[in-house]
């Protein structure tokens, strides 16, 4: 991943190991509760194009902290591009940030990590349903689509 710098809601220019502390800070408030990783892309309607991946760490039934960080705006051809690098977005920063964590906190801490795709069965987008979560599977991540995918569509849309 190449240097991404993050953002939370009372912290700016947070680089990747800055977000495990973050992260891992969190956890270690509750570290018998259970964790989801959940990790949504979003970009805007306007050309050039800002995709805003985010990472939201839930502690289930009881808060999240979420961070996020933007990419360069880029000039994409169609939907389905734009569709298709938001989700290669959010399989990279997930990528990086399961190992990285799995790391400093253990692999039994996080269950059902997840990532969240900007589609749904309704709309322009429900052509592209198989293919991305095709692409998401295929790296061992739960995929979830809309509505389900506040990840996606609440979260990393709040920044774009």
């Amino acid at each position: 991943m190449s240097e991404a710098y993050f953002s939370s809601l009372a912290k700016h220019n947070l680089s990747v190991s800055a977000v495990i502390d973050e992260i891992a800070a969190f956890v270690s408030l509750q570290p018998t509760r259970q964790y989801d990783i959940i990790i949504g892309a979003d970009s805007s309607s306007h050309d050039p194009t800002e995709i805003v991946s985010a990472v939201t760490i839930w502690r289930v039934g009881n808060g999240a902290i979420h961070f996020w960080t933007k990419q360069e705006p880029k000039h994409f051809a169609t939907l389905r591009d734009r569709i298709y690098a938001e989700t290669i977005a959010s399989i990279t920063l997930a990528q990086e940030l399961r190992g990285r964590l799995q790391e400093r906190l253990g692999k039994e801490i996080f269950w059902n990590d997840q990532i969240h795709i900007d589609v749904g069965e309704k709309g322009p987008t429900k052509e592209f349903i198989d293919a991305v979560v095709g692409m998401v599977r295929g790296y061992g991540f739960e995929a979830v689509i809309k509505p389900y995918s506040f990840g996606a569509s609440t979260v990393a849309d709040k920044h774009t």
